[in-house]
């Protein structure tokens, strides 16, 4: 896993937004800025969308970001693609090392299958993006639009079989992903409230966003 600090300093952000757990973040991110997922406290998951801003029917693409880099693995150097082959944006400085394009986000009906009957009603990364559109219609985004996601921070190796297993967080307090806009991108992240999953530690915390201009 490559890791690579960032020379720009917080100080210099024009965005500096605390995203609370459970809560969600939306903006467009315009072309050449840099933009900043910070983990605060460590071991936290980012479930992030990202849509073109001039058309959201061109959004992330996990299938055509793993074929073009030969790696199911975000990192430093990745180019994340949109579903039209266009690059969206480019990991730039990551002092993580790896992040997950394959594990989904915790919905009710996931919560329901990998964990208990019970859990169903437990708040969910799906509730906090339908919550962000109904909320937020200016961004001209639908429930339609909740497609593939990034899991920033989490970690879901690929077993020896092929299959997906959930394990403990690589990140720490402080460790961040950062990204330049390679086009005008709407940013939807839920920062995961998930209580059952080890990725975060069974401890949803908060992380910053932070934006520098070109």
């Amino acid at each position: 896993m490559k890791t690579k600090a960032s020379a720009l300093s917080p100080d210099k952000a024009s965005t500096r937004k605390t995203v609370l757990a459970g809560d969600y973040w939306i903006d467009v991110v315009k072309k050449g800025q840099t933009f900043r997922i910070l983990d605060l406290e460590g071991n936290q998951a980012a479930d992030t969308l990202f849509f073109s801003a001039m058309d959201p029917a061109e959004r992330y693409s996990a299938t055509d970001t793993i074929r073009e880099q030969g790696n199911v693995f975000l990192g430093l150097g990745t180019k994340l693609m949109s579903s039209e082959g266009n690059v969206m944006l480019e990991i730039t400085a990551d002092t993580v090392g790896r992040h997950d394009t394959l594990g989904g986000a915790c919905a009710s009906e996931s919560n329901t299958v990998r964990y208990d009957l019970e859990k169903r009603t437990m708040h969910a990364c799906r509730d906090s993006w339908m919550l962000a559109v109904a909320e937020r219609p200016e961004f001209g985004l639908t429930k339609r639009d909740i497609t593939h996601n990034i899991n920033f921070f989490m970690n879901v190796p690929v077993t020896a079989d092929g299959g997906l297993s959930f394990a403990d967080g690589l990140s720490a307090p402080g460790k961040y992903v950062e990204m330049r806009a390679e086009m005008d991108v709407i940013v939807l992240i839920s920062n995961c409230p998930q209580l059952n999953n080890p990725c975060n530690a069974y401890n949803p915390t908060p992380v910053e966003i932070l934006i520098w201009d070109r």
